[in-house]
């Protein structure tokens, strides 16, 4: 199991410190990333929080998925890990002479 969740349905207004604050009740918060807009830097609503053991992630995940905060009620779950992707290859679109 990992020790890396995901968090959706974060306030907008959540920053990174905030989010940290609330995992460190459920024990060591290693990194925190909320992942914002490109071109606007805005918060997207989700981040992920690395917790220091697989069972410190398990108890965060427990007592907080599904709780109110500012508002919303967060969806806190196992990240799962991103599929690797085709890449751009030679095939990958664009336009051939």
């Amino acid at each position: 199991m990992s020790s890396k969740v995901y968090v959706g349905n974060i306030s907008f207004q959540m920053s990174e410190s905030d989010l940290e604050n609330l995992f460190q009740e459920y024990g060591t918060v290693n990194s925190v990333k909320i992942i914002t807009d490109r071109e606007t830097g805005r918060s997207r609503g989700f981040g992920f929080v690395e917790m220091g053991t697989p069972d410190e992630a398990q108890t965060a995940i427990e007592n907080l998925d599904g709780k109110e905060n500012n508002g919303r009620n967060l969806k806190v779950n196992i990240a799962q890990e991103k599929p690797r992707g085709g890449g751009g290859g030679p095939r990958s679109g664009g336009f051939r002479r």
